[in-house]
């Protein structure tokens, strides 16, 4: 297991502590799963742009999923802060639609990467506010109090089912059609970003980034519980891998534990801050 952790506290601002974590899990030789959570080191750019963690879980066999996790993840975490013309929620649109086309194109120029593709779910904390972007069925959950509430809606074929009343949300669990994926970066020229509206983060709340080898394995209430359940981030990503893994573990698993804190007047003089962590 690969693991990642980092405290963000700047004057002012809300405390921001995050871990991402990715294991290969009981089933597979290799990991095709990347995650990262980023803050830039300049601090006018933190304030324009915020704090980004992104969760890709990549598909395509072999080598080429990992390859593009890993395009999905190097792509947005610059290009969502290169770009200063946009709106954050579009420059994040933006970069997620550039790392399509740099996946896409890789995959035409190299037949070992044919159909190569990644799902994708990333977050973006900006003040005291949110806002998120995914494609396919990886995941963005809140934890507020002791309600788990999923922030995301899967681009899958049984939650267009479930959208349409054909099934339940129990009965998409089982189906057997439960892995087929709607949208995916890199598998076609363009890709439809869902993006979302702006939320508010409240001191208290936790985000939960995972690709389905977390959701698949655990039911919401699981999940819930390992999150009120756990102190700190960093042992939060460890229990619930740990899970999953004790659940059958038949897929990757990537989770990206957000913890949001109370203001403060300065960092505490203990507290080593630093600015990036990954997990491919």
């Amino acid at each position: 297991m690969q693991q990642t952790r980092r405290l963000d506290i700047l004057p002012d601002d809300l405390v921001i502590k995050a871990s991402v974590q990715t294991d290969a899990g009981c089933v597979r030789d290799s990991n095709e799963d990347s995650g990262r959570h980023v803050s830039p080191h300049d601090t006018e750019a933190l304030a324009a742009r915020g704090r980004l963690t992104i969760v890709c879980d990549g598909m395509g066999g072999h080598a080429s999923g990992e390859v593009a996790s890993q395009i999905a993840v190097e792509a947005i975490s610059e290009l969502y802060y290169s770009n200063r013309d946009l709106e954050p929620r579009d420059a994040l649109r933006w970069a997620v639609e550039e790392a399509n086309r740099e996946i896409y194109e890789a995959a035409q120029t190299d037949e070992r990467l044919a159909g190569m593709g990644t799902t994708l779910v990333a977050l973006v904390i900006l003040g005291d506010q949110a806002f998120s972007a995914h494609v396919g069925d990886s995941r963005l959950y809140r934890m507020r109090g002791q309600t788990l509430e999923l922030m995301t809606t899967d681009h899958s074929q049984v939650m267009e089912m479930v959208q349409k009343g054909i099934i339940t949300m129990e009965q998409a669990r089982d189906h057997e059609d439960k892995n087929v994926i709607l949208r995916a970066v890199g598998t076609n020229p363009e890709v439809e970003v869902e993006v979302s509206s702006i939320f508010q983060v409240e001191p208290g709340d936790t985000l939960l980034l995972c690709s389905d080898g977390l959701n698949d394995m655990l039911e919401d209430v699981e999940i819930e519980a390992v999150l009120a359940s756990e102190s700190d981030e960093y042992s939060a990503c460890q229990q619930l891998i740990e899970a999953a893994k004790h659940n059958g573990g038949h897929d990757n698993v990537t989770v990206g534990v957000v913890t949001v804190g109370a203001k403060l007047t300065a960092p505490p003089p203990e507290v080593r801050i630093t600015r990036e962590v990954e997990a491919l």
